[in-house]
């Protein structure tokens, strides 16, 4: 497969439900033909943490040990970002604090670490928040410089504001109800650019929200997340069956057009998930 650009983007604490009757830009590409909807099972514990290194080096917890979110150290698995620089590939990240703590500099401190332009770490090029309500507007407006000061092959944006008003207000409420429209808007405004500049979409999420406001049990609003493709290697459409979500970075292999880690899962074709690449 040829190499090609992915920017990935993970809505922290989104869950299914809210993300199909909420998501009207993304569904109107769904419905024009344009991406593709599947349902993901997330992996347990469905915490931030923990779902911050499987989806980015697609290995369960019991392997990788990241069990908590009080588990602050560097990973010690081959991550997206340890791959694409593997292959001569670029990458970039805008996003929490603690995925710098998992791939570059642990424990994160926010007057050294925010801005890490040029490193040789694993994150090449990353803009960091420590703040929940770091709001979702200036978390892209991080993005964007970065796609178009750097031009990644691979951007990472992870964006907290759905959470934290789901912590806030439980999942069962206008707050973070509205909180979905906005993020959805945000990608309405940015997504048309980042697609005419060549980058195929991932568009997921960690984990969901209870009525409770909390997540990290067994049930669906704790686990089930949507997961949107914006890429000719997808067929578009909704799929029904429910995907793994240790597929999501195999998947992300096969969009960047790079091998998996030996520790990630084949690439299954669930649902018309996977096509040829041309």
């Amino acid at each position: 497969m040829c190499a090609r650009k992915l920017a990935m983007i993970v809505l922290d604490g989104l869950r299914f439900d809210t993300a199909v009757t909420h998501m009207g830009y993304l569904h109107h590409l769904v419905e024009y033909g344009i991406a593709a909807r599947f349902q993901v099972r997330s992996e347990l514990p469905s915490l931030s943490r923990p779902l911050y290194e499987v989806l980015l080096t697609g290995t369960p917890v019991w392997k990788n040990g990241i069990s908590s979110n009080q588990t602050v150290r560097l990973s010690h698995q081959e991550s997206l970002f340890h791959l694409t620089q593997k292959n001569g590939m670029s990458n970039a990240a805008a996003a929490y604090c603690w995925v710098s703590e998992l791939y570059n500099k642990a424990p994160f401190n926010p007057f050294y670490d925010r801005i890490q332009l040029n490193t040789d770490k694993p994150i090449q090029n990353g803009m960091f928040y420590w703040e929940d309500h770091y709001p979702d507007t200036h978390l892209f407006a991080d993005a964007n410089f970065l796609l178009n000061g750097y031009n990644p092959d691979f951007l990472y944006v992870h964006s907290m504001n759905i959470d934290d008003d789901g912590h806030k207000h439980t999942a069962d409420s206008a707050r973070y109800r509205n909180r979905v429209l906005a993020a959805d808007s945000i990608l309405a405004n940015v997504l048309p650019a980042w697609i005419d500049a060549g980058y195929q979409i991932i568009v997921t999420a960690d984990h969901g929200m209870t009525a409770d406001g909390n997540h990290g049990g067994t049930s669906s609003a704790d686990r089930d997340v949507p997961l949107f493709v914006i890429s000719d290697l997808i067929s578009p459409g909704i799929r029904e069956e429910a995907i793994p979500q240790l597929q999501v970075a195999p998947l992300a292999c096969h969009l960047l057009g790079i091998s998996p880690s030996k520790e990630m899962q084949p690439l299954k074709n669930v649902g018309g998930l996977s096509k040829t690449s041309p």
